[in-house]
């Protein structure tokens, strides 16, 4: 087993850290059960369909705040990525995707709000593993907001992992390009994407993705 230092040394050299059982496989099975739940309401899978952004053709896709269940799974693991990058995190957002076969995941940077990104396979159709590259070079923000997407790192050196359901990758989606450059060879994957601030970083403005949250009401009982 890694210990907690080891995978902070390396997402602080490398700007990634692999995390294997993230969402042990019955967590992972069962999450997907539920958002399986969630869109067979009446309307609910249609309104889930998004068009590309860094993939090339329609997806599913579920912003986490309408759905608490991911919300609180986002939030649950907060303490984990806070011990793994060694700084107070805040989340900001997640979402849950569905690619298709043959899809691509465009190389890319993030938004402000996924400082400290996470992305977990929860299901490949036909158990196969799609790869997922990270590029090696760290860029500023920045410079990074200039740089294009593309089907590949170019020049730039990059690692490949391979993620089974449940585990996930940890990176700094803000400075590092990332992607899968190879079609995805299922007829559909699943996947989780969490997100992360620094509370007094500088995109600490990010935090809950300026959402505007419930306040606690307080309680009242019954008279006895």
């Amino acid at each position: 087993m890694i210990e907690s230092t080891d995978h902070r040394a390396h997402y602080h050299a490398r700007g990634y850290s692999a995390l294997e059982g993230v969402a042990p496989g019955p967590l992972a099975t069962n999450m997907l059960g539920l958002v399986d739940l969630l869109l067979t309401r009446p309307g609910a899978a249609q309104k889930a369909f998004r068009k590309p952004s860094v993939n090339e053709r329609v997806c599913i896709e579920l912003y986490s705040y309408h759905y608490p269940a991911l919300t609180g799974f986002h939030w649950g693991l907060t303490a984990r990525m806070c011990d793994v990058t060694g700084k107070r995190l805040v989340p900001t957002f997640g979402f849950f995707r569905v690619y298709q076969k043959g899809d691509v995941c465009t190389i890319h940077t993030d938004r402000p709000s996924c400082e400290h990104s996470l992305s977990m396979p929860l299901a490949y159709a036909d158990d196969i593993l799609w790869d997922f590259e990270i590029g090696e070079k760290f860029y500023d923000y920045e410079t990074a907001c200039a740089l294009k997407a593309g089907h590949d790192f170019g020049e730039e050196r990059y690692t490949t992992l391979k993620l089974r359901p449940g585990d996930a990758i940890l990176y700094k989606g803000v400075n590092y390009r990332h992607g899968r450059m190879s079609p995805n060879p299922n007829r559909w994957s699943a996947h989780l994407f969490l997100h992360w601030v620094e509370e007094d970083g500088v995109h600490k403005e990010w935090a809950f993705d300026k959402q505007v949250l419930p306040k606690p009401a307080g309680y009242t009982f019954p008279a006895v």
